[in-house]
């Protein structure tokens, strides 16, 4: 889930010096931490655990260490990539780029869109321990109240509503200072936060040039950009500052807070890394109770749990594996030669996705980011201050502010409301200082904007490949093949340029230079958006959840997959919706609840 969202990620890269530092740190690390934590199949203690865990991602970890905490559950995690300890560019906030297109990346690519002119674009996804949680840009952004109190209404289950989960979103947060120490009062809501979870949370640790502008536009068009005290308190409507999973300069993921070596130090914890499962099995006389899993290579046994197995491998490959099982659509299944074991036709299905495109400005001043983004011996500077002391401009994983913002009901009035209710954003638009990734490479200072739909009414899917169905999916994001989300970003576009007319930018802008200053009707706007649209790599949705009754989804609201026993999916699959905002701490809370479930079906 690595959202680059136009201006967020800054183009930092260090992966020459990455490489040696990890070497290095691993050395050290595999030797002293990582006690129960193994990378061959063979050096396991034994093959039959209570539960085993299908991937140690964002859900993955939280579910090996919630339910290690009852010493009686022997537990075993399956991780298909490497440690992330002394992963440099997994380490320092600003540098998730350079985890792309490495050995910590799935490095997947989508299939030709057709609403995005056909083209193409990579689909970074976490292959780490930690998931995309090591791996992604950070934003800690809850989505909406409605978006919580519409799962629960779908699947007739009070226990996923916003009341409900709360406690479940509190536990996992420990809210910390920013990586400067600055006063943070009138920042945040303190009331809407936890301080004794795993996973550090925090505002800012770095001025931008542009922070005091980004601000006063609040004052200046208070109608439509509103002061937002906190984005995470249920209503995110409006303009306020960041919040990412950073503590003290340095990134905060599933692995650093529930896969500690505190943690994998327990006796009945262990964590199997570089271990690809391929397909979840059922027993022998039984073709309806999943009890065991196959991985790739060498090894011709299989890995036992007497209780469940819990497929927590993501949106992606969660519906992979559950494909190459025989659990999924009957008939496309026949048609590659695999045997149906249980028809499922929502697996793989249902995927939402939120893409985005961005605007930028040249400016009249030398002071933004791009003498960091251009000059390598900032960035050594920068790199250096962030080991000697996690401080500087690092510490922070992309913006200071996020604004939040609703179609006009002239726009909604044509299209069912995709959206969950009145207090849900159908658009995020993130500003920067510095150039955008959609710019070609060039010398310059600029300002923008990355506006994604966080609504979307498009539907996309992940299948197998006809040629190789064990091979890398099919991953078809749907983009723009709803006409609401092309009018949406259009507007967003729009709403972005009127942001920009705010008076406090007068004399420091100079020329819009994306979309082109000529792009003047909305036709050419949306060629502009179809050409140059990315995703933010928040897919949701491909195993859902359906109320227990329904004749649709995979798995009920206790996330047992349907007419199956033994197996339940535990990741950000199961959203039967997407929130409207980034989706690691709606995936963290449907793992603490997860956790809670799965004890209580076994104590």
């Amino acid at each position: 889930m690595c959202s680059t969202n136009g201006f967020i990620i800054p183009k930092f890269s260090m992966k020459g010096f990455e490489l040696t530092v990890t070497c290095l740190l691993f050395s050290v690390l595999t030797s002293t931490t990582l006690a129960a934590v193994y990378q061959h199949v063979n050096e396991l203690p034994t093959t039959i655990y209570d539960f085993i865990v299908i991937g140690g991602g964002t859900a993955g970890a939280v579910v090996a260490n919630r339910l290690t905490e009852n010493p009686k559950f022997h537990v075993l995690v399956i991780e298909a990539g490497p440690t992330n300890a002394g992963v440099l560019a997994s380490m320092v906030p600003a540098l998730p780029l350079d985890l792309q297109h490495t050995i910590y990346d799935w490095n997947y690519t989508i299939v030709p869109q057709v609403g995005m002119n056909n083209r193409t674009i990579d689909y970074p996804r976490g292959h780490i321990l930690g998931g995309s949680s090591s791996h992604n840009a950070m934003f800690y952004t809850r989505g909406s109240s409605d978006d919580y109190d519409r799962w629960a209404a779908v699947t007739g289950d009070s226990g996923w509503s916003w009341k409900k989960l709360l406690p479940y979103i509190l536990k996992n947060e420990r809210w910390s200072p920013p990586a400067d120490g600055h006063s943070t009062g009138g920042d945040f809501d303190p009331s809407v936060h936890g301080f004794d979870g795993l996973m550090f949370v925090s505002l800012p640790g770095f001025p931008q040039p542009i922070d005091d502008m980004v601000l006063n536009v609040t004052k200046e068009l208070p109608s439509e950009f509103p002061y937002l005290l906190d984005m995470n308190a249920g209503r995110p409507l409006g303009l306020g500052w960041y919040q990412g999973s950073i503590g003290n300069g340095t990134r905060s993921s599933s692995a650093t807070a529930y896969l500690t070596p505190a943690f994998t130090s327990r006796g009945n914890l262990d964590v199997l890394l570089e271990t690809k499962v391929t397909r979840v099995l059922s027993e022998a006389n039984s073709t309806l109770s999943f009890n065991s899993v196959e991985i790739a290579g060498s090894f011709k046994g299989k890995l036992t749990a007497r209780k469940e197995v819990i497929l927590s491998a993501g949106p992606i490959n969660t519906p992979h594996i559950l494909l190459n099982s025989g659990i999924g659509d009957r008939d496309s299944l026949l048609e590659l030669g695999i045997r149906s074991i249980l028809h499922l036709p929502s697996v793989g299905r249902n995927l939402s996705d939120q893409p985005t495109s961005g605007i930028s400005f040249s400016v009249s001043s030398n002071n933004t980011l791009d003498n960091l983004h251009q000059n390598a011996t900032l960035q050594a500077i920068a790199l250096a201050q962030w080991e000697m002391n996690r401080t500087g401009p690092y510490v922070d994983g992309g913006p200071n502010f996020i604004a939040w913002w609703r179609l006009p009901a002239t726009i909604l009035k044509k299209f069912n409301d995709p959206s969950a209710g009145p207090n849900t954003p159908h658009i995020e638009l993130v500003p920067g200082s510095g150039a955008s990734f959609l710019l070609p490479a060039q010398q310059g200072h600029f300002v923008g904007m990355g506006p994604v739909v966080g609504t979307p009414a498009s539907r996309g899917s992940v299948a197998l490949n006809r040629t190789d169905p064990l091979g890398p999916p099919l991953i078809d994001l749907g983009f723009y093949t709803s006409e609401f989300d092309i009018i949406a970003m259009r507007e967003g576009i729009k709403a972005a340029q009127r942001f920009f007319k705010a008076p406090v930018w007068e004399g420091y802008l100079v020329e819009q230079v994306i979309p082109p200053a000529n792009t003047t009707t909305d036709d050419m706007l949306d060629d502009f958006i179809r050409n140059f649209t990315f995703s933010t790599s928040h897919a949701v949705g491909t195993a859902a959840m359906s109320a227990k009754d329904a004749d649709y989804g995979v798995v009920d609201p206790d996330l047992r997959v349907k007419g199956a026993s033994g197996l339940r999916i535990v990741d950000g699959s199961v959203l039967p919706f997407i929130t409207c905002g980034h989706t690691q701490a709606p995936v963290y809370a449907i793992a603490e609840r997860a956790s809670d479930l799965i004890k209580q079906a076994w104590t």
